[in-house]
């Protein structure tokens, strides 16, 4: 009971940093089907997953809410690492005069195995925070972390590797600055895809074959992108500047960064399709963010192009939207992601 209390203790903490600011199944061995295959009936059995998640690869109509349960320590815990991986200041980043050591915070699923191939979800905070906010550190691991475990070992979510990291630049504090942030976050792509993506699937084992930019390009269906307020913002930029390198994105209360006619141009120009690519977004109704984030959906929802489909499945389309009572705190962040995290790659 009290180790419950300090992880709920700990997922407050959280919200209240965070409030401040702002398919393609994987081609997995044998052994590991059967695995999935048998957590996944626990769930269905337990009653975790809707008898239209049960059947389909849809989205629910609503939010599932996260168990209680899943706010404490799993029996089986993935790990925690940290990665230092070299990059460049962010606005002078294609001088390469000014070289940075950055980090970010991996998470492994539990039993992780080399021999096997996993998808990377890439995760980003939002204002005030940094690469520690959502899974903790090694040592001292927070509520994202049990949640992955739990949803892993019940069969809700693939085996996956996340990722933290930040657009931090030249200082811990450039995300407590909102001018500063939203510069970061456009400039972000040039790290993310030259350094970033190179030192973590250079690393571990992912569908790269290795860490060109044809190789990550290749593996892009097996690479996500989400983040929340100030991260959902870094999420429309990656949509922007990195659709050649990531099928899956998941934004939620923050923006969207550009028009609806700047992604179209994105997605034709990039010579991409409607269905190589899922938007998954999510907001809350009492969230300061989410009059424009609304807008913005709707306002691809309601295009003519073609290349925004609404629908809750990838059969049928690439965007998707569901929005809780929430505000704009750590407890809904992680409550969309959870949402997320349950669809993608089943």
């Amino acid at each position: 009971m009290k180790k419950g209390i300090l992880i709920l203790t700990m997922l407050i903490a959280s919200s209240l940093i965070l409030s401040a600011c702002d398919s393609q199944t994987p081609d997995t061995s044998a052994s590991s089907e059967v695995s999935g295959t048998e957590n996944r009936l626990e769930a269905e059995n337990n009653g975790v997953l809707s008898d239209t998640e049960k059947d389909t690869n849809r989205f629910p109509a609503s939010l599932t809410s996260i168990p209680d349960s899943y706010l404490t320590e799993a029996e089986q815990r993935g790990t925690l690492q940290d990665l230092y991986y070299d990059t460049y200041e962010s606005f002078s980043y294609n001088e390469k005069s000014q070289r940075l050591q950055k980090h970010a915070v991996v998470y492994l699923p539990y039993g992780y195995d080399e021999s096997k191939q996993y998808p990377v979800f890439y995760l980003m905070h939002g204002g005030w925070s940094n690469e520690y906010t959502y899974l903790g550190s090694p040592d001292e691991p927070q509520g994202m972390k049990h949640i992955l475990d739990h949803g892993i070992a019940n069969g809700e979510i693939q085996p996956m590797i996340v990722v933290c990291p930040t657009y931090n630049n030249t200082s811990p504090e450039d995300s407590g600055n909102y001018g500063l942030a939203l510069r970061l976050t456009d400039n972000y792509h040039n790290e993310l895809i030259n350094d970033l993506i190179p030192a973590v699937e250079g690393k571990y084992s992912t569908y790269a074959e290795d860490t060109t930019p044809e190789a990550i390009a290749a593996s892009r269906d097996y690479r996500a992108f989400c983040g929340f307020s100030m991260g959902s913002m870094a999420t429309w930029r990656t949509f922007e500047h990195s659709l050649d390198y990531f099928r899956y994105f998941m934004p939620s209360s923050g923006g969207p960064a550009a028009s609806t006619e700047t992604y179209e141009s994105v997605i034709k120009d990039s010579g991409h399709e409607w269905d190589d690519f899922f938007i998954f977004a999510a907001s809350g109704t009492n969230d300061f963010a989410y009059s424009g984030f609304k807008n913005g959906i709707d306002a691809m929802r309601e295009s003519d192009s073609g290349l925004f489909r609404f629908a809750d499945n990838e059969a049928e389309g690439n965007l998707y939207y569901l929005e809780s009572d929430g505000d704009h705190s750590g407890e809904y962040a992680m409550l969309y992601f959870y949402n997320g995290l349950r669809w993608i790659w089943r």
